[in-house]
């Protein structure tokens, strides 16, 4: 009678884990998350109905031109009225943006549930925003912040933020026929090649020179003569430790590279290896003095480093910090709280790239 007892529990036991595993999985498939996680799940996830819903409204927020606005999540639940303003708002928004991840995240994203539904929608408004994409690129290769052109810094051919870098990347994985768009047509695929063969040439003529020798980039270079350009007030001209780095793994990524990229990669990385900032740490603190309660610090530290600062002075490659009112400073302390929080002047931007990537690369060059 024992024995038919311990098998009785354990057979309800096995019940009870099956129906709770199975209750997490049904979870999974259907839960809402965010639009950063919703770019980055398992295959099988993008056929569940929470990436269809979210696909759909993806589908919602592209303009007409075929591009997308910035900082929307486009995994928030809208109403029926919601996405009835949002039909009868597209024929009005004219412009679209690469900025903060715009485009060609939607992108990423339609093109993995393509691939997973077939439904046809989904290919129609991905290949509607990559003629978007090699639309709005300017003759020189570069492309602008918001297209169709909005006036101000907008017009800057713009890496800030990897805007620039993240449309090459998607258009060079398009031309190489990578799995995730292999629906694209050959026509397109031309295309992209050919975009980003001139998106080559404009990276390669806006890096700096410095009394005759090749540094690293601006975040934004003017459209006409490349010269390193001013956005907003505490953006300065200047050289920017992330977006370059961004700029120098894309070049890694080049098979068969000519003489002047490799003469670009060592030059930028010679330059990275020349200003890095050693002995100090960023850190967060809590300070009740302000707001949010918190504050970001630059401190001492023996083992801290390296560090690169996000804008640079052109000249020295000294490290600048610029609040709103658009005056350098020369220590993060010096700046007001809000944009101390609010923007990330010094970070470790090109550790991973001298200690991993570029030996990799050197390796094989």
């Amino acid at each position: 009678m024992m024995i038919n007892l311990k098998k009785y529990v354990k057979s309800v036991v096995f019940l009870i884990g099956f129906l709770l595993a199975l209750q997490q999985s049904v979870f999974a498939q259907n839960e809402q998350i965010s639009w950063g996680r919703a770019q980055h799940q398992d295959k099988e996830w993008y056929a569940s109905d929470e990436a269809q819903r979210i696909a759909d409204n993806v589908l919602l927020y592209q303009n007409e031109n075929g591009g997308w606005d910035k900082n929307i999540d486009m995994a928030d639940k809208l109403t029926s009225a919601e996405k009835e303003e949002l039909r009868n708002q597209k024929l009005k928004k004219l412009g679209a943006t690469i900025d903060n991840g715009a485009t060609h995240t939607q992108l990423r994203y339609l093109a993995k549930i393509y691939n997973t539904t077939g439904e046809e929608k989904y290919k129609k408004a991905f290949l509607k925003g990559i003629d978007y994409l090699l639309e709005a690129q300017y003759d020189n290769g570069g492309w602008p912040q918001f297209y169709p052109i909005k006036q101000g810094y907008y017009e800057h051919i713009t890496y800030n933020d990897g805007a620039m870098i993240g449309v090459m990347d998607l258009l060079r994985d398009i031309a190489i026929e990578k799995q995730d768009y292999s629906f694209v047509d050959v026509q397109r695929q031309r295309k992209s090649q050919e975009a980003i063969d001139k998106g080559l040439e404009v990276i390669l003529a806006t890096q700096v020179k410095v009394n005759g020798k090749l540094t690293i980039w601006c975040a934004q270079h003017d459209k006409d003569d490349f010269s390193p350009a001013k956005a907003r007030a505490y953006e300065l001209p200047s050289l920017s430790g992330k977006e370059s780095t961004g700029i120098v793994e894309y070049l890694l990524q080049l098979e068969n590279p000519s003489d002047e990229v490799k003469q670009s990669i060592r030059s930028a990385v010679q330059w990275f290896q020349d200003h890095k900032v050693m002995g100090k740490k960023v850190v967060w603190v809590k300070d009740s003095t302000y707001t949010d309660g918190r504050d970001r610090i630059v401190i001492e530290d023996s083992a801290g480093g390296p560090l690169w600062g996000r804008f640079n002075d052109i000249t020295t490659g000294t490290p600048i910090f610029v609040g709103r009112d658009g005056i350098v400073k020369y220590h993060i302390s010096e700046i007001e709280q809000e944009r101390r929080v609010g923007y990330n002047y010094i970070d470790n931007y090109a550790e991973e790239l001298l200690k991993r990537d570029y030996p990799e690369w050197e390796k094989n060059h």
